[in-house]
């Protein structure tokens, strides 16, 4: 195509170039129509990933130094810097500099086993993996050290002593660097590998499955955190609010460091209101004049809350019902590692007498030996992992959550997850200000008043627009 040709071509001229950074350091460049939806980007991402569901992430752009997550409903170019949409490409591969788009995890669970999709769940690990090496909860330092050895043996498989010695892995890619510049790398490379030895047969699955719910029991890893002003004079955020799997956060900023404030759960949580640029938080059970009032500094941010915490809302409240299945099961399974652990060693004693007496009669124990040592090397593995969900003993090329007990309680909990409600007090909805105010906050961002209720009897459309039971399937697999 000649260049006369390729700038007469609208088609060509409306392509872009944008980057999209992924969890574990890799990225994806795509050509795309700069018109293009963002829902159809993440579609488009999805797919080159080969995610079959991507439920918990979204399509976010940095602004002021916070991820805001696109609409799926939103043109691309909404959040497009002005340069990127007005530059023309020059021919074809010859595009102006990509838009930086991260592609990450938007709303997080306590438990990988809700996140049925293996692709999913390793980009999901991945995320965590990143959200730790920021951590900075000093007094729970050996997690950093668990959380290192999972990470071991999902990347690298079962320790070899013939290829992990010395320095096989780089610190600073599996610990924050405050835990690396106290203990010292040589202090991590002597004590690591031990750790490493530990998780022995679990699956890369597994492992995964392990890291996920030990790193989001650190207090900063599963959480988003945006600037909060206590004044709408205020020029510098003062303020920090935090919003994690169970609920809301309210932090002083005190230099670099944050003081937690307020510590709401989502069950404490009364109203949520955002009128502008201002936002309330109204505990339930309080009078309306103990309510907290707090600025977000522009309409356009109010709405991204909004949106995000309603959402987040949501998914706590439908999840509960299946985790508490999924603790269940996992008690199951600890009290049948448990009791299998408890036979063996009476087993063991058992052996150890008919060794006896084998010896006392003349007879041959080699074998014996040999079968009890075996049948010891089984349950001491079962019983050896003591952080996160347990390993089956039995052996096997797949994980546990590809056979985790009982058809009959997978369709249960997908029952749950689906009736967990159209309308149900336990959804949050968004309060309305006027009758005609969501067609309205389509239209602009200009003043609305926008609340969430915790205990609203009827969701709307609007804060249902990608959480609604209808489009979130929850499987435990």
């Amino acid at each position: 195509m000649n260049k006369l040709n390729f700038h007469n071509n609208r088609v060509m001229q409306d392509r872009r170039s944008v980057c999209i950074f992924l969890p574990n350091d890799k990225s994806l460049n795509i050509i795309i129509n700069v018109k293009i939806l963002c829902h159809q980007l993440l579609v488009q991402v999805c797919d080159l990933l080969r995610l079959k569901d991507c439920h918990l992430f979204g399509l976010s752009v940095i602004q002021n130094n916070e991820h805001v997550y696109m609409e799926l409903s939103q043109k691309l170019y909404k959040y497009c810097p002005k340069e990127w949409k007005k530059e023309a490409s020059k021919g074809i591969d010859q595009f102006g500099p990509p838009m930086i788009i991260h592609f990450r995890v938007q709303y997080y669970v306590e438990n990988g086993r809700l996140i049925s999709d293996r692709a999913a769940r390793f980009y999901y690990y991945w995320h965590l993996r990143k959200q730790v090496l920021h951590s900075q909860c000093v007094l729970r330092e050996e997690a950093y050290f668990l959380l290192a050895a999972f990470a071991l043996q999902a990347d690298l498989g079962n320790f070899k002593r013939n290829e992990h010695h010395g320095k096989y892995f780089e610190p600073e890619a599996y610990f924050p660097s405050w835990v690396v510049s106290k203990r010292g790398k040589d202090y991590i490379l002597k004590h690591i590998p031990n750790m490493h030895k530990d998780q022995f047969a679990l699956t890369a699955s597994e492992a995964h499955l392990k890291y996920i719910k030990e790193a989001v029991r650190l207090d900063d890893v599963a959480v988003h955190y945006y600037r909060l002003y206590k004044d709408k004079r205020e020029i510098e955020a003062s303020l920090t609010l935090g919003l994690t799997m169970r609920g809301i956060q309210i932090f002083q900023n005190l230099g670099e460091e944050k003081q937690l404030l307020y510590d709401f759960p989502w069950t404490n949580v009364g109203k949520l209101v955002f009128v502008g640029k201002k936002f309330e938080i109204l505990p339930d059970g309080l009078p309306s004049a103990r309510k907290l009032i707090y600025y977000t500094g522009c309409p356009s941010r109010s709405r991204h809350l909004l949106q995000l915490l309603s959402n987040s809302h949501r998914l706590y409240m439908n999840l509960q019902p299946i985790l508490r299945h999924i603790r269940k099961l996992e008690e199951n399974e600890e009290k049948k590692q448990y009791r299998e652990s408890y036979i063996s060693d009476n087993l063991d004693l058992d052996m150890d007498q008919l060794e006896k007496r084998s010896r006392a009669s003349g007879s041959s124990a080699g074998s014996m030996k040999h079968k009890r040592l075996s049948r010891h090397s089984t349950a001491s593995h079962s019983s050896s992992h003591t952080s996160g969900i347990e390993a089956d003993t039995k052996p096997r090329d797949t994980g546990p959550e590809d056979t985790y007990p009982g058809s009959a309680i997978h369709r249960k909990l997908k029952t749950c997850s689906s009736m967990t409600s159209h309308g149900s007090s336990h959804t949050s909805g968004v309060e309305s200000g006027g009758k005609d105010r969501l067609e309205e906050d389509s239209q602009d961002d200009g003043n609305p008043a926008r609340s969430l209720q915790a205990n609203s009897v009827e969701p709307s459309s609007r804060a249902l627009c990608f959480f609604s039971p209808s489009v979130f399937p929850v499987s435990v697999l």
